[in-house]
């Protein structure tokens, strides 16, 4: 007696059943992914209008992390879109900034109409606080780079 492993008959590891690829899984993950980065784009972007100085070198790329502190002409300072006061920064900062804080960079942007000592104030708060790692925001009026932030 002998078993037919294989043979002409077909079965279910027949090969030629199914030739063609299925692309509505692929198309269905990429609409997710596109809704998803449609409603977070709007969230990562800064709200607070504040009037910058120019920059005068080029813009460098993006890092994966960005936290703005902004600083306008009044003294009104915010983290991102968040009112804070000078006293409640370093917590802000901390919650903004995650439990990896050290070593990243904080951009500050500054109304070019603001006073000096408030700027100096702010860098000081976030010195004595452990965030070393600063770097400011000025309008690209150069019209090369495609813009600046506002």
């Amino acid at each position: 007696m002998a078993a037919k492993i294989a043979g002409a008959g077909g079965g279910k590891y027949d090969v030629e059943l199914n030739n063609e690829i299925n692309v509505t899984p692929f198309v269905d993950v990429m609409l997710v992914l596109l809704i998803i980065f449609m409603v977070a784009a709007p969230l990562a972007s800064v709200n607070v209008k504040v009037n910058l100085p120019p920059a005068n070198t080029k813009p460098v790329t993006k890092p994966p992390q960005i936290i703005y502190v902004s600083i306008k002409e009044n003294g009104d300072l915010y983290v991102g879109d968040n009112e804070v006061d000078l006293t409640e920064l370093p917590d802000a900062l901390k919650l903004a900034a995650g439990p990896s804080h050290v070593g990243l960079r904080i951009f500050i942007r500054g109304d070019e109409n603001m006073e000096y000592g408030k700027f100096l104030d702010v860098m000081n708060t976030m010195q004595d606080n452990g965030f070393y790692s600063v770097a400011l925001v000025g309008e690209d009026r150069s019209g090369v780079g495609g813009g600046g932030h506002k």
